[in-house]
């Protein structure tokens, strides 16, 4: 399983632990994947996806998964999430928009 963000597709950075000694050793920086379950209202569905928790808190500031891939770029979305908001637009177009009070 990869160590991979499915919705912003952040991965493993790397980089080195320096020493006392000024002594370089390569290690690796992880994403702190979390495994999460969102509920897509558009989709009438749960979707349970690995993601960072930055990603996380941006999809909590957005106020949903549904909000969050409406008003991502594309190109900025790994291949999961691309396909996500593909489905969830899909979704958003086939239904009437409710009218709004004056």
């Amino acid at each position: 399983m990869a160590r991979r963000c499915e919705l912003t597709g952040k991965e493993p950075q790397f980089g080195h632990n320096v020493s006392h000694s000024n002594r370089k050793t390569n290690r690796r920086f992880d994403p702190n994947l979390q495994k999460i379950t969102f509920y897509s209202e558009a989709l009438r569905r749960s979707v349970p996806l690995r993601v960072c928790t930055r990603a996380l808190r941006t999809v909590q500031k957005h106020g949903g998964i549904d909000p969050f891939l409406v008003k991502m770029d594309g190109a900025k979305l790994a291949p999961e999430g691309q396909r996500l908001q593909r489905l969830v637009k899909k979704a958003l177009t086939g239904k009437p928009q409710p009218a709004k009070a004056s």
